[in-house]
């Protein structure tokens, strides 16, 4: 789709991706989205912001996949109400419920308006992300304390032999919370039901408080197996606010460290998924392999996972010769071992009867419910952010995009080792590439009343950060997208049909964020 079509007043925005923002009226926000839509388009994400402090209302946002880039449309509200989308794209759902949870703005004739994130967590009319909700601790107490019992009304199935079975929201072990509702005949799923926002963190308010710099540190802690990802977005729209060019070198060492965060993290899901069909070795291999790879990271970069490491305008650590020795030791010594134990997972019958045919999401299903991410791909939907839209340094490195139709368990584990393969050669020549230079450029006060977007392919998909700022260098509103909202009502369909038992497997496959869910 030309921007031209759109027949709105665009502005593109000072980003590394190619973006563009326009101002809607209410029947032109539907028809920008079927538009985008009908020409094979997507939403990103769609939130909402509170004006008050500007003399202003409220207003939402959409950002739409375009054949140009980005666009991203504000629609004004007059009231707090706003023409539902989700019939155009049904992963606008949740988002639009959330709108209405945390600001008090609704959808339109919505066929689903049930709370999402709230879990008696505030007054019936309270909305914690609007500029006058109180946030210290002891009125939030009170107000949690005033609050009758959650009663979320879950769809119930009905008819003979159907029994229900509640999983979570508290798990063993480490996971985070979330709660899973089964209505099953026997062992068979007839509907999975999820309901997510038990771990609500106030992320989104915290950014209110902080400035353009110290946003950067939380930014990276959003969801922490995206660290790299979040810390990147972030920079992006704080560099496109403030007209900072990041020095050559520190775009490079981004991208090494985004493909290193897409590396470990395959690897501990391979580990998982092989243990979650019975192949403990698997587990134990990819986890040393993992460990490994996560002390590299932290011996050159000062962190195991990452944090800290991307900063606006740059990055804020280094590495020497002797470094990119001991990466490039690396990625021949994981390539060796992750090739071998491919042949394995592939060779083991009992294990590929497991993954084959399970948790299958078919592509006309991908494509209409907006999969996206390594789900995506593994379900015929080639999109990655590193080949459409390639910021530097990816556009010379040619990424070769891992992509199957099947849709199912082994597809997605296939997507997996193939991206392993294919971020280890980037790896080897992004140091191969590597300028010299510096690698930060400081950053000046951003104007007031700035708009920014972040745009980043992480392991799981991609990731958007759209940032506005306030008077005094500081934030007013920053909203993180994790590709998880999109691909949560994908796990509720790709169970359908399947045993209960092949669930936690058929969960691992997909491995989406409850933390980069519930800001």
């Amino acid at each position: 789709m030309k921007l031209e079509d759109f027949q709105l007043e665009l502005t593109q925005l000072r980003s590394a991706m190619p973006v563009w923002h326009g101002r809607v009226d209410a029947r032109q926000w539907r028809t920008a989205c079927q538009q985008v839509r009908d020409k094979g388009g997507r939403l990103v994400a769609l939130w909402a912001a509170d004006n008050s402090d500007r003399g202003e209302a409220f207003s939402v946002h959409a950002a739409l996949t375009v054949q140009s880039g980005l666009l991203v449309i504000t629609l004004p509200l007059e009231a707090e109400s706003f023409p539902d989308v989700s019939d155009i794209f049904p992963g606008a759902n949740r988002m639009q419920r959330a709108a209405c949870d945390l600001f008090g703005v609704n959808a339109e004739n919505a066929a689903d308006r049930r709370k999402w994130l709230r879990h008696a967590a505030w007054r019936a009319h309270e909305y914690p992300l609007r500029k006058d909700f109180p946030v210290d601790s002891k009125s939030a107490t009170e107000r949690h304390a005033a609050n009758e019992t959650d009663a979320y009304p879950f769809v119930r199935v009905d008819g003979e032999g159907v029994h229900e079975i509640p999983v979570g929201p508290v798990h063993a072990g480490t996971i985070e919370p979330g709660h899973f509702r089964f209505s099953i005949v026997g062992e068979g799923v007839l509907r999975l039901e999820e309901r997510l926002g038990y771990k609500h963190k106030g992320i989104e308010k915290r950014f209110e408080s902080m400035t353009l710099a110290e946003g950067a540190r939380l930014a990276g802690r959003v969801s922490g197996d995206s660290t790299v990802a979040y810390a990147w977005a972030y920079a992006m729209a704080v560099e496109g606010v403030t007209g900072v060019a990041p020095p050559p070198r520190a775009l490079w060492l981004r991208a090494l460290l985004l493909e290193r965060e897409r590396v470990g993290q395959h690897l501990w899901d391979l580990g998982f998924l092989g243990n979650d069909a019975g192949l403990a070795f698997g587990l134990a291999q990819f986890s040393r392999l993992r460990e490994d790879w996560l002390r590299v990271s932290q011996a050159l970069f000062g962190h195991r996972y990452l944090m800290d490491a991307i900063v606006p305008g740059g990055v804020a650590r280094d590495i020497d010769a002797h470094g990119v020795v001991r990466i490039r030791d690396e990625i021949s010594d994981v390539g060796q071992a992750v090739a071998a134990l491919k042949n394995i997972y592939d060779e083991h019958a009992g294990l590929q009867d497991r993954f084959i045919a399970c948790g299958r999401v078919k592509p006309d299903l991908a494509d209409r419910m907006g999969l996206t991410g390594l789900a995506g791909r593994a379900s015929g939907v080639a999109w990655d952010l590193r080949v459409q839209f390639p910021p530097v340094p990816y556009d010379n490195l040619d990424v070769r995009m891992a992509t199957h139709r099947n849709g199912d368990v082994a597809a997605r584990v296939t997507v997996r080792f193939e991206e392993i393969a294919e971020s280890l050669r980037l790896i080897g020549l992004i140091l191969s590439g590597l300028p010299t230079g510096d690698i930060v450029q400081p950053v000046p006060d951003a104007p007031e009343n700035a708009f920014g977007i972040g745009w980043v392919e992480g392991w799981r998909g991609e990731v958007l950060v759209a940032l506005e700022t306030g008077a005094g260098n500081r934030i007013r509103r920053l909203h993180p997208h994790d590709p998880s909202w999109q691909n949560w009502p994908l796990l509720e369909r790709a169970v359908l049909g399947n045993i209960v038992p092949d669930f936690p497997l058929i969960n691992k496959s997909f491995n989406l964020s409850y933390s980069g869910h519930d800001l």
